[in-house]
């Protein structure tokens, strides 16, 4: 006999929000489990158990904006630490960037549970997504996402000579961080001084780690892309709104 699971966990595993939307529209009312209102959380269902949402909750969440920054150096992606304000303070009226095109007006209810998607730590530079939608949060942090991040990453040698190739071999497969072999990543020279990254991974201070492994060391490291969505022109401080035709 299949296992029943908590409401909230196979509303996330149905794509239809995340598990913390998913507790505050239970506890709302808007979710409807074989056609009858389930609103106690912790609630559990069996997989064949039919769920459906409220229209008041897919309007709620076509509401929810997603915010593209190019953080500073000195900011955190997170809460604030050790003196350090987080990314989200830079998001206001003034420092929307004047080329966004997108219809939709800042409001200050929208830095209300806008959260950052993923790191960048606070000695990088470049994109940064800021999300009131669990389900890109989700997409792009959950344990399978498959999202692909670049950087372009200006080091230094601090050995004799020129990094081998075969070190850069193993950048590319072959490391091992935190007791575990890392994904394949593409890594290739962009000219004599600047690494091209690409990974399908976002270990705490990942790039920075590969990169002493092989005596290299981060002189700059910058985020130009997530998935679909580039960094483009967008300048440092200021953000735009993820738009329609745009996709992580």
């Amino acid at each position: 006999m299949t296992e029943p699971v908590r409401l909230s966990k196979r509303m996330s595993e149905l794509g239809l929000c995340s598990r913390r939307e998913a507790d505050e529209w239970i506890e709302k009312g808007w979710v409807r489990v074989d056609g009858v209102v389930v609103s106690v959380l912790g609630s559990k269902v069996l997989p064949h158990q039919k769920v459906t949402v409220e229209r008041q909750a897919s309007a709620e969440q076509s509401q929810r904006v997603t915010i593209l920054i190019n953080k500073p150096m000195g900011y955190v992606s997170g809460q604030a630490e050790d003196g350090y304000k987080p990314a989200v303070v830079l998001v206001n009226a003034e420092s929307r960037w004047e080329e966004d095109t997108a219809e939709m007006q800042f409001h200050p209810k929208q830095l209300r549970s806008l959260v950052p998607a993923g790191r960048l730590d606070i000695d990088s530079v470049g994109l940064l997504v800021l999300t009131q939608d669990g389900r890109i949060a989700k997409h792009l942090i959950g344990e399978d996402s498959a999202v692909d991040k670049e950087y372009l990453v200006r080091v230094k040698y601090t050995r004799p000579g020129k990094l081998p190739e075969h070190d850069l071999k193993r950048l590319n497969h072959g490391l091992i961080m935190d007791g575990k072999p890392l994904k394949p990543a593409k890594v290739e020279w962009q000219n004599e001084d600047q690494l091209r990254f690409v990974l399908r991974e976002g270990k705490k201070r990942q790039i920075r780690r590969m990169c002493d492994m092989v005596g290299l060391k981060v002189i700059g490291l910058k985020r130009v892309r997530i998935g679909g969505v580039k960094l483009g022109e967008l300048p440092t401080g200021q953000w735009r709104y993820l738009r329609p035709d745009e996709q992580f």
